[in-house]
């Protein structure tokens, strides 16, 4: 698992979504993220482990 920590800003760029969508993920607990004071902040190892998991549930149109 990797140890390198990303920003908000690097995560948006990483899955191609805008910062406002990962602030809001982060907030709502559906991103594995962490507060180092007033800053979020993603361990890379496990967004890749989130990411993964995303990938593998059920499409709720298809059911």
């Amino acid at each position: 698992m990797s140890d390198q920590i990303l920003t908000v800003k690097e995560v948006a760029e990483f899955l191609k979504v805008n910062e406002r969508t990962i602030y809001r993920l982060a907030i709502e607990k559906k991103v594995p993220a962490f507060r180092v004071g007033s800053s979020w902040r993603f361990r890379k190892g496990e967004l890749d482990g989130w990411i993964k998991a995303q990938e593998e549930k059920p499409d709720p149109e298809s059911q």
